[in-house]
């Protein structure tokens, strides 16, 4: 059997770490030694997890080296500062579960916004550039894959590039300048400006620009219209290529088979954010429980994950608060399990000026859970395409959520065929990349 080629993958988020952030390159490393490659993961010995999932520690490969490294966290100054405990967690994307945030704490995002470029993990990037530069002198990989936010992991895979002439592929999970809380930033000028600097720096260097959707892809695109061309190249050619999530049929098929909630529950599974707060959607189900007995009865909303307060205030608001079962963590497995005994499920798109490119890995693991999903967002963006071309439906506008589409549930049987979208066969297509 031939020698496997090489790959070393830069990334914040590994096992133990739980949440979305370790999905989808645990899942790429999971299926790599079967195509010819082996992993080398790079990731800090302590960072900051929103969430631990000891579970996910079984799906990296016997074939994969793991490199971890001290990072210097400064987020242990900030929890002091805003009264937080250190073994508490930092939600991501300005998610509060409090009813408003302190004076402290917005200096405090003001601060993180302008002085912490491009994020809060700055200060790994030279040393791990240093660090780096020598092991692979002497273990030598056959290309790099740095996977943001957080984007200081890309400016690792710069400095590598630029000192060792490596190949090198940039993998957006989420935007950089254009993801939905940039603006929450409260960036300078002069900060917004080196923010967009430093993107298109990585988009200009880079061998290889992988995302998630199509908008994405054109967004970037559009971008490297304006970004200067390396030496030695014509252009920059169809550098952005589009890999998205999917989901894992193996995790499928280690699920036993279960049963139904005993109450009619809609779930959302992931952080509930302000930008995803629905409060067309909680009026609907109030008067859809109020016309149907069955729901008046047994309706149950399940969220699991974090939830912003204002969600809550609008369940309130809506005289539904009291059927709100809130579960605020459970390791990926039970999450694959809570989704399949739930009557339906809820996927809500953030409003924001990006929601036609927003495509979460969730959706993927939805579909293969074979229940009915309602799901917000625009339009004709990612997820309405997605959902149109695998047979499963189609978005609701954020304005548009009536009670018929809470009575829909209750009748509507699962479609849709995802099996495109397998972590497998999505590995075997990240292998052409690299090897293109």
């Amino acid at each position: 059997m031939p020698a496997l080629k090489r790959v070393l993958i830069i990334t914040y988020y590994w096992p133990p770490a739980g949440g979305s952030g370790v999905q989808r390159w645990l899942k790429f490393a999971k299926y790599l030694p079967q195509n010819g490659w082996q992993p080398v993961i790079y990731t800090p010995s302590n960072p900051e997890m929103p969430s631990v999932d000891e579970s996910l520690l079984a799906d990296i490969p016997p074939e994969a080296e793991v490199i971890t490294r001290k990072i210097l966290e400064p987020y242990s100054i900030y929890k002091a500062l805003v009264g937080m405990k250190q073994d508490d967690n930092i939600n991501t994307g300005f998610l509060s579960e409090k009813e408003k945030p302190g004076k402290v704490e917005m200096a405090m995002r003001w601060i993180r916004g302008n002085f912490f470029i491009p994020d809060a993990r700055k200060f790994w990037i030279k040393p791990s550039i240093k660090y780096l530069e020598k092991y692979l002198k002497d273990y030598p990989v056959d290309a790099i894959i740095t996977t943001g936010p957080p984007h200081s992991m890309h400016l690792i895979g710069l400095g590598l590039r630029k000192k060792l002439g490596v190949k090198w592929i940039a993998d957006f999970r989420d935007p950089w300048t254009n993801i939905d809380f940039y603006s929450d930033l409260q960036l300078t000028k002069r900060s917004d400006a080196k923010h967009k600097r430093l993107e298109k720096e990585v988009l200009s260097w880079a061998d290889k620009v992988l995302v998630i959707g199509a908008t994405m892809q054109h967004e970037f695109n559009e971008r490297l219209l304006t970004t200067p061309v390396q030496p030695g190249r014509k252009n920059h050619g169809d550098k952005v290529i589009t890999i998205p999530n999917g989901f894992d049929a193996l995790d499928v098929a280690a699920q036993a088979p279960v049963a139904l909630d005993e109450f009619f529950t809609l779930a959302h599974i992931g952080s509930f954010s302000p930008a995803r707060n629905v409060p067309t959607l909680w009026k609907a189900i109030a008067e859809a429980c109020a016309e149907d007995p069955y729901l008046k009865e047994k309706l149950r909303i399940k969220v699991v994950g974090t939830m912003d307060h204002s969600v809550r205030t609008s369940m309130e608001e809506a005289g539904i608060a009291d059927r709100l079962v809130h579960i605020p963590y459970l390791p990926h497995d039970e999450v694959m399990q809570a989704q399949r005994t739930s009557h339906a499920l809820l996927l809500v798109v953030n409003r924001s000026k990006n929601a036609k490119g927003i495509l979460t890995g969730k959706v993927f693991e939805y579909l293969v859970a074979q229940r009915p999903v309602l799901a917000v967002g625009p339009p004709a963006g990612d997820l309405d395409l997605l959902l149109q071309k695998v047979g499963a439906g189609a978005a609701v506008h954020w304005d548009h959520v009536t009670k018929e589409h809470i009575f829909a549930l209750k009748t509507t049987h699962a479609t849709g065929n995802a099996e495109a979208y397998s972590r497998e066969a999505l590995c075997k297509k990240l292998v052409g990349v690299i090897e293109g």
